[in-house]
């Protein structure tokens, strides 16, 4: 049994739009990620989405023509429906987009709509180094939101740029946090061992990685490495100012389908002992902001109390994927103390997160009905 895994459920906030629903849209929508989107906004409770939209090739056929749907879930009836369109703001009319788009394109597309007024929640990686875009957890960082307005002036446009993170920095800092806060994290160590969903599908071929490890993801380890230091870091004067935390880490694609696991040490400028970091951990809740939003977890962090625990197969859904699973917490023989964390990276890496982004910008008025 997980402790905290019995709390009652924060109730939920009110919508900021009233008995209506704000309209949205998804660019990439029939890519893996793209798919997500689809799913968690299919029924969401504050916002309808309307519009669906991809790459040429798909352009004007229905979703369900143009995408090869991958969920045992099945593809709701009436985003099925609708017409794909091009990733253009002169055809997609919606106030706010949720990028599933690639790298290859997404920098410039998502600019577009930015400069179309629009609010662009992005799983891309294009801007998330960028001191003038906010990377966010909404439970860790809402306050990052605030440089929004210096965004708007220094690329002289009307919308904005939010990013959620990489799918295993966002696994690795949720546990980080209440460790930085209460004690200043100096120095990590991680290791990870990640879903071959999260190389999208149909993903890495099936004889490179059936009982196989692939110790090398391209360009992740300078990601996981640059995005933890700017998760923790402080808001600046109109920037985002990266926290003075050494990472090193090791990425490692595994035959798990979901769940990216972690195994850090790590260096505390406080020190205290191991009851007393699992009982922060445990009573972590994270910033108030982030309750009670519909896509918030009960718990965004659970602390696991047997000895062999998380494991994808059995943590990987823990708060509808949009919790984090944090286990065998003990003292570290090369820094203070080290942990295992595991986070469903479809969900709570990817399309989960930004979909509780903008929740968190509608929430605290930065996100308005046109």
């Amino acid at each position: 049994m997980t402790k905290g895994s019995r709390k009652p459920t924060p109730a939920l906030r009110a919508s900021p739009f009233g008995s209506s629903r704000l309209p949205v849209a998804v660019l990439g929508a029939t890519g893996a990620v793209g798919q997500a989107f689809v799913r968690l906004l299919a029924d969401h409770p504050w916002f309808a989405l309307v519009e669906v939209a991809a790459s040429e090739r798909s352009a004007g056929k229905s979703y369900a023509e143009a995408t090869r749907w991958i969920s045992d879930e099945p593809m709701p009836a009436h985003i099925a429906r609708l017409t794909v369109l091009e990733c253009d703001p002169r055809r997609v009319k919606s106030p706010v987009v949720f990028s599933a788009l690639d790298s290859s394109v997404a920098g410039e597309a998502e600019a577009s709509f930015a400069r179309a007024g629009r609010a662009v929640l992005s799983n891309a990686k294009n801007y998330r180094m960028e001191p003038d875009v906010p990377l966010v957890i909404a439970e860790v960082n809402p306050d990052h939101l605030e440089v929004l307005d210096r965004q708007r002036k220094n690329r002289n446009w009307s919308g904005s740029i939010v990013t959620n993170g990489n799918c295993a920095a966002i696994a690795a800092v949720l546990p980080l946090a209440p460790l930085h806060e209460k004690y200043g994290v100096t120095r990590v160590f991680a290791a990870t061992m990640q879903a071959v969903s999260g190389a999208g599908y149909p993903g890495v071929p099936s004889l490179d990685i059936l009982g196989n490890v692939i110790p090398y993801i391209k360009d992740e380890e300078p990601k996981l490495e640059a995005e933890i230091r700017k998760f923790l870091g402080r808001r600046g004067d109109g920037r985002i100012d990266d926290a003075s935390i050494v990472v090193s880490s090791h990425t490692n694609r595994v035959a798990v389908e979901h769940g990216h696991t972690i195994v850090m040490s790590v260096e505390l400028e406080r020190k205290a002992d191991i009851d007393e970091i699992a009982a922060t951990l445990a009573g972590w809740r994270g910033a108030p902001e982030a309750c009670g939003l519909p896509s918030s977890p009960d718990r965004a962090l659970i602390v696991a109390s047997e000895p062999d625990r998380p494991q994808p197969r059995r943590d990987v859904d823990a708060g509808h994927g949009m919790s984090v699973t944090v286990g065998r917490v003990r003292q570290d023989t090369l820094f203070d103390i080290r942990l295992v964390a595991l986070g469903h990276n479809i969900i709570r890496g990817a399309a989960g997160a930004s979909v509780l982004n903008a929740e968190l910008m509608a929430a605290t008025g930065r996100i308005d009905r046109p």
